[in-house]
This record gives C-alpha cells, sequence and structure tokens, in this order.
C-alpha cells in the first residue's frame, strides 16, 4: 500500500477525535459554569482527561495505519 492510502484512512480518526474533544470541551465548560464550586470543577476536569484520553488512543490508531496493521481486528 502506498503512503496515500496511508492518508486517506487517518482522514476518519481524526475527524472523530476532533469532533469529540469539541463535545467534551463544551461538556466541561457547561458544568464549569453551570455547578457551583468544588463539585462542578471536578465535572468538568472529568471531560478535559476524556479528551487526552481520546488523543491518546488517535495516536495510537495512526500508529497502526502508518505500520499497515489497519486492520487489527484479524489478530482476535
Amino acid at each position: 500500500m502506498n503512503n496515500k492510502d496511508h492518508n486517506k484512512k487517518m482522514i476518519a480518526p481524526i475527524i472523530i477525535t476532533v469532533c469529540v474533544i469539541i463535545y467534551y470541551i463544551i461538556y466541561a465548560l457547561v458544568f464549569i459554569h453551570m455547578v457551583p464550586g468544588f463539585i462542578g470543577a471536578i465535572l468538568g476536569i472529568i471531560p478535559i482527561i476524556l479528551s487526552g484520553v481520546m488523543i491518546y488512543v488517535c495516536i495510537q490508531r495512526l500508529d497502526e495505519i502508518g505500520r499497515g496493521e489497519e486492520d487489527d481486528l484479524s489478530k482476535y
């Protein structure tokens, strides 16, 4: 497979990651502004942490695609 095919397969994970992160950030801002005090801060931090996890998973997926492991479910 050439590099152009790998680049096409990388688009979907990146778009999904960006959309989910935008959702998590909006969700966090709503909790921080609507729920007062410490509980609002905790409920706002959780989506931020999930955004970091989503970025980590996306990087792993892009690595797999770059190595040619597009169909990683075939291992199981």
